[in-house]
């Protein structure tokens, strides 16, 4: 089968060096780029998901992060959210030691509820007490241990990202075109795509179509006219004014979003530089007003010009149409908060090729990667939604309005669960496990009214002093790992870029 991938960038370069590996006898690859288009190239952040699909392209960590200029991230963290001064971990592990007949939090909660003086919830989860040492190791393998109770995402250089994918796309056979598309053809029967044609008059025909072309969507959403889902009366930031600087304080294991008056910006620690930007609603601040903001706010000297990036919240109504498949922008668009962009393109190459059409494209293929991809962006959609929900503060108009907001009623019922019993909705599918929920709920000041009855079993002194054991422990072992830093400058220093 001929596959045609429109659009470079991360998702493009992701999506031809999985088909590429993974696929091939199934499909010939062909990438249509233009270097006069530019590329989004600020989503530095990532989650765990990654190093499973890099592992799957036979990416050698320590290459990929020397190459990218990338930092380990153990999880994000969260300032002045529910209210001005507050600040709590997202944490890729467990809280406790992630294991026992009832999740850790019911336990947590039964000692808050009953007055009792406890640890900060960071403190009782491994990963969260590692970042906030500014420490780093990789996982233990045995999942018992508590060194072995966390995962670990990226922080790179997304500019780098891009081409190092081409690099190894190109080794295993994919073929890039260097061209702008001016037109797209169909097929009069069926309606599917039949070719693209160049402004340099070249046509290329294919049997598949991946839409890689970003905010234009020029495939799905331009040729195909598949409609928008807008999201923005939920999610009303729709832009973002983006700053890096030079590194000047510590090399912290994780990224920082940090409340702000009309939305939030985040903080992301290369080897070279810092990352920076200012995600805001532009209903309730200017352009100007936002870039001040930023400017005053950024550690270091910037390295380059603000640059404004301008986008709105939701999906397409479907992502696969007929002979198209839409994978990253091109397909929705869920603000940076939790680093989900470059997952759910991973998430759509992972479906694509489970559901890889051989030789004919059938509707039960098309439905199944459609009814998988937006489960995953509805489910993060709510979880986006809850951390600005999830506020007491007043403090000014945005914040006030996303406070009072009306929400789905997925997100309704989730919450309706938590507050009463501690419960948590489970989901074969979808990224944000328990873990991450209890974070935002405890982290945000939602404590419940209830927990597991069975938590009540064990006497209240001997859970407060087994709670106490167990920071304790947690800070012991991480007091003997290594710096940040350290680890990265003997495992994956920074290499030029070729």
């Amino acid at each position: 089968m001929r596959v045609v991938v429109v659009g470079g960038g991360t998702a493009g370069w992701m999506t031809a060096a999985a088909l590429a590996r993974l696929l091939p006898t199934r499909c010939s690859v062909r990438l249509v780029e233009s270097e006069a288009i530019g590329v989004v190239g600020v989503g530095e952040a990532t989650l765990p998901h990654i190093r499973a699909f890099n592992e799957r392209l036979g990416i050698a960590e320590a290459e990929f992060m020397a190459r990218t200029r990338a930092t380990f991230k153990l999880g994000i963290e969260f300032r002045d959210w529910g209210r001005i001064g507050d600040s709590y971990i997202h944490p890729f592990g467990t809280f406790g030691r992630g294991t026992g007949a009832i999740d850790f939090h019911h336990y947590w909660v039964r000692l808050i509820a009953r007055g009792a003086a406890m640890p900060p919830l960071d403190a009782l989860s491994y990963a969260c007490t590692l970042a906030r040492q500014g420490r780093f190791h990789h996982p233990d393998p045995d999942r018992r241990r508590l060194a072995g109770t966390f995962g670990y995402a990226y922080q790179f250089d997304a500019l780098l990202f891009a081409p190092y994918l081409r690099e190894l796309a190109e080794a295993m056979g994919a073929v890039r075109t260097e061209g702008t598309v001016a037109a797209v053809e169909r097929d009069g029967a069926r309606g599917d795509i039949a070719a693209v044609v160049l402004q340099s008059g070249e046509r290329i025909e294919g049997d598949l179509f991946v839409d890689c072309s970003g905010f234009r969507s020029l495939l799905l959403g331009g040729a195909l006219a598949e409609p928008f889902e807008d999201w923005s009366h939920w999610l009303p930031t729709d832009r973002a004014v983006a700053m890096p600087c030079r590194t000047r304080t510590a090399l912290t294991p994780y990224t920082s979003a940090i409340a702000m008056p009309a939305g939030w910006r985040w903080r992301i620690p290369l080897q070279h530089r810092t990352g920076n930007g200012y995600v805001y609603a532009s209903a309730f601040t200017s352009d100007a007003e936002a870039q001040a903001t930023l400017e005053a706010v950024v550690e270091g000297a910037p390295i380059a010009d603000p640059r404004l990036l301008r986008f709105r919240a939701g999906r397409r109504r479907r992502s696969w149409v007929g002979n198209c498949v839409a994978i990253g922008l091109a397909s929705g668009f869920l603000e940076p908060l939790e680093s989900t962009s470059i997952y759910l393109v991973q998430q759509a190459i992972t479906a694509l090729v489970e559901l890889f059409p051989e030789p004919v494209i059938g509707a039960a293929d098309r439905d199944e990667f459609n009814r998988v991809i937006d489960l995953e962006y509805d489910r993060i959609r709510d979880f986006l939604i809850l951390h600005y929900h999830a506020t007491t503060r007043t403090d000014t108009p945005f914040w006030h309005y996303v406070r009072t907001m009306p929400i789905p009623d997925s997100l309704a019922e989730k919450l309706e669960l938590w507050r009463r019993r501690a419960r948590l909705v489970k989901h074969r599918e979808g990224v944000f496990l328990d873990a991450s929920w209890v974070a935002v709920y405890l982290g945000q000041g939602i404590v419940p009214d209830g927990w597991d009855p069975r938590a009540d079993i064990v006497a209240p002194d001997d859970l407060r002093h087994g709670v106490e054991a167990l920071r304790d422990e947690i800070a012991a072992d991480v007091a003997g790992r290594p710096d940040h830093r350290t680890f990265i400058d003997r495992f994956c220093p920074m290499v030029d870029a070729a």
